[in-house]
């Protein structure tokens, strides 16, 4: 079976790491922008595309997130998020994507009044809307912010508590991260495991593997997002694996925010060989400009990933969302038999080229 993008893009997908303010459509930056009168750079919907589009313009990671001050501009509105929300969900299910864990910090969309609880009933209403029309089911993981202070941080830890179970699924740590040490955001995360909630945390993308140590044995992570520096580190690295500490690879982002020097040399097939669970996400669609039918195709011609691997980080993928196990047990068993079915991909399967 020759492995094309058209084939990529029917395999069935798990995403986890996706940022609601980096992955709008530009159209729809566009049209807000003009309903509530915001200005923006340029005058068109191309020019505007080439402003949030970072392509081949590679950057620090604190440039790379400059771009989402434009977005952000247009999404203050409980009607903007949950229409942002909807629209990501309608976007992502055209490739398949049975699940995906949707990342925003509410603290960031409250410039016209609407509060922080307002901004998450207006995320799940949207996603629950589209989960009706597209079928993909979602969660929403609440952002904390490095750059920020320590004590926003700890109050959307508790609106995580408070909302978990009820269309929230996990907490996270993003945003600048050198000179913004995990650690000094510890007592959200004590919070958050005092309640039984999931983790997962930003590091090792712009900062070596120490934030990688400081987010797990400081803030306790379920999860890293990035990790491309963990390979500095072969103890940590043997830590993360015994303890099966899964990494949100993002290969377009990590190229573009220089935390790798080439593509080439990115570490996900090193990581995948030595055994540690690593799962393909897009970071941000918008300021990206991809997919995860194209991360998986540019994974294909990096590393030479067949059908088998695309399996597994499937299902590695699925096995470390932030779910309940019933419910995963179930997904991974509907999405292990549509591989099969379909595609004819099972576990013992061998790919050859």
């Amino acid at each position: 079976m020759r492995i094309t993008h058209a084939l990529l893009k029917r395999l069935p997908k798990v995403e986890l790491h996706c940022h609601l303010d980096g992955s709008l459509r530009v159209e729809t930056v566009f049209d807000l922008a003009q309903k509530d009168n915001i200005k923006l750079p340029g005058s068109n919907i191309d020019d505007l595309r080439k402003a949030l589009v970072i392509g081949n313009k590679r950057g620090s990671l604190e440039e790379y997130l400059s771009r989402f001050d434009i977005t952000l501009s247009v999404m203050q509105t409980p009607e903007s998020l949950e229409r942002c929300a909807y629209e990501l969900i309608e976007d992502v299910a055209k490739e398949n994507v049975r699940y995906i864990e949707i990342r925003y910090s509410p603290i960031l969309h409250t410039q016209k009044d609407m509060t922080a609880e307002d901004s998450i009933l207006s995320v799940r209403a949207g996603l629950r809307k589209a989960k009706k029309d597209f079928g993909v089911k979602s969660g929403i993981i609440v952002c904390g912010i490095r750059n920020i202070s320590a004590e926003i941080s700890l109050k959307l830890a508790d609106i995580t508590v408070r909302y978990k179970n009820r269309g929230v699924v996990g907490f996270d740590l993003a945003g600048a991260e050198e000179n913004f040490p995990a650690k000094e955001h510890r007592e959200a995360f004590y919070l958050i495991h005092n309640n039984n909630v999931n983790a997962t945390i930003h590091a090792g993308e712009a900062f070596g593997p120490a934030s990688i140590h400081q987010a797990i044995h400081y803030c306790g992570a379920h999860r890293i997002g990035h990790g491309t520096r963990l390979k500095e580190d072969k103890v940590l690295m043997q830590f993360i694996n015994d303890r099966r500490i899964p990494l949100e690879i993002c290969l377009t982002s990590n190229w573009q925010t220089r935390s790798i020097r080439s593509l080439k040399y990115h570490p996900i097939k090193y990581y995948y060989d030595q055994g540690i669970r690593v799962t393909l996400n897009t970071d941000n669609r918008l300021m990206s400009g991809t997919t995860l039918t194209d991360e998986f195709q540019l994974a294909r011609r990096l590393f030479g990933f067949g059908l088998y691997d695309f399996r597994e980080f499937t299902i590695i993928a699925m096995k470390s969302a932030f779910m309940h196990y019933d419910e995963r047990k179930i997904m991974i068993k509907n999405i292990a038999e549509e591989l099969e079915s379909e595609f004819g991909i099972m576990p013992e399967y061998v790919q050859q080229n």
